[in-house]
């Protein structure tokens, strides 16, 4: 049920949205938004991530009990020192998570070793995932709105440029006290929360070894390098990857089921570049608008990106989404993804212009 429910908190945002912009209703209180649920995703390293689990799982259980969300740090990926934490739940329980997430890594420093750093400012880092598309609104225009945050919590805010490998997701760094990035993560969850729209179609970022494959797809791959993630697309912008079990975000192992397409073993291109195979599911409904007519856009997609792109005939489980199946080099795949988003993003804003078609 946590996606229907994500579904309709979004559906009720749009329409709040609209009708502010219409001069019926105003823009949210406090209240309102404390109360908006959402998912706020970051990347950790794996030091970190010890740091915030704690011993048999003692200090994301208190984090849980304390500020009522759902939390939990993506598996370790061998050879991978990235992982990812994921919070859901309302925007003033992740705030204080986040608080409570920061306060965590600054007293763990000492067990870090080299894995844990504290700035000149006396703080350590926190990196939140943002989508491409809403960061616009986080940094507002001619970054007045990033700098009224910064004003506001006191914390120092970097955004990376350039989106993270095969997903549309970015990296903003604060650096601030706990108390500061609990009242800067408020902000900027006020900024999801009013741009919710532009978070639909997100690609979300997993960390994978993408550079050296441990052997053929299927075959176990010894510590399972050779098995390429799935990339989801996530439909409401609040995705979360803690749990491998969730139907719309497990990974893919090509274990033979019925509709998924088989892809081949990895080579190597040329220039000694690997090739790599990538999943995403796509609701049916759209795929229409992915192809094109007479295949027109699927094939702009393929040329224009180089990686080979095969889409499963019919749904692959209860969902109804569809199977793409992407493979080239990291860079090839990279590009399809990005182009399959601008395509979906360009029929959502289609249909809403025209809601009677």
């Amino acid at each position: 049920m946590p996606s229907e429910t994500n579904e309709l908190n979004q559906s009720f945002s749009r329409l709040n949205t609209a009708d502010s912009a219409d001069g019926e209703v105003g823009p949210r209180t406090e209240e309102e938004y404390a109360a908006e649920q959402l998912t706020l995703r970051a990347i950790v390293s794996s030091k970190e991530a010890g740091v915030i689990i704690g011993k048999a799982g003692k200090n994301v259980a208190d984090l849980r009990e304390e500020t009522g969300v759902r939390a939990g740090v993506s598996k370790v990926v061998p050879g991978v020192h990235d992982r990812v934490l994921t919070v859901t739940g309302s925007l003033v329980g992740i705030s204080k998570a986040y608080k409570m997430v920061a306060k965590g890594l600054l007293e763990g420093v000492p067990q870090m070793g080299m894995g844990g750093v504290i700035n000149a400012n006396g703080s350590h880092a926190v990196r939140l995932l943002i989508s491409h598309n809403q960061m616009g609104t986080i940094i507002g225009r001619q970054g007045l709105k990033i700098k009224q945050i910064q004003d506001a919590s006191g914390v120092r805010m970097v955004a990376q440029k350039e989106m993270l490998p095969q997903s549309t997701e970015r990296i903003v760094e604060l650096q601030g006290t706990p108390d500061g990035i609990e009242k800067a993560v408020w902000d900027i969850g006020k900024c999801l929360v009013d741009d919710a729209e532009r978070g639909y179609g997100t690609v979300l970022y997993n960390p994978a070894v993408r550079v050296q494959a441990s052997g053929p797809i299927g075959n176990g791959g010894g510590n399972g390098g050779g098995i390429p993630p799935r990339t989801p697309y996530n439909r409401t912008g609040h995705g979360a990857d803690f749990s491998d079990n969730s139907p719309s975000y497990s990974r893919h192992r090509n274990s033979g089921g019925e509709g998924l397409p088989r892809p081949p073993p990895p080579t190597h291109t040329e220039d000694g570049e690997e090739i790599q195979t990538q999943n995403i599911s796509i609701p049916s409904d759209m795929v229409g608008c992915i192809i094109g007519r007479g295949g027109t856009k699927i094939s702009e997609i393929r040329k224009s990106s180089g990686a080979r792109i095969s889409i499963a005939k019919a749904p692959h489980d209860e969902s109804g989404e569809r199977m793409f199946t992407i493979t080239g080099t990291a860079a090839s795949n990279e590009k399809a993804l990005y182009l399959l988003y601008e395509n979906l993003e360009a029929e959502k804003m289609r249909r809403q212009q025209n809601p009677q078609e």
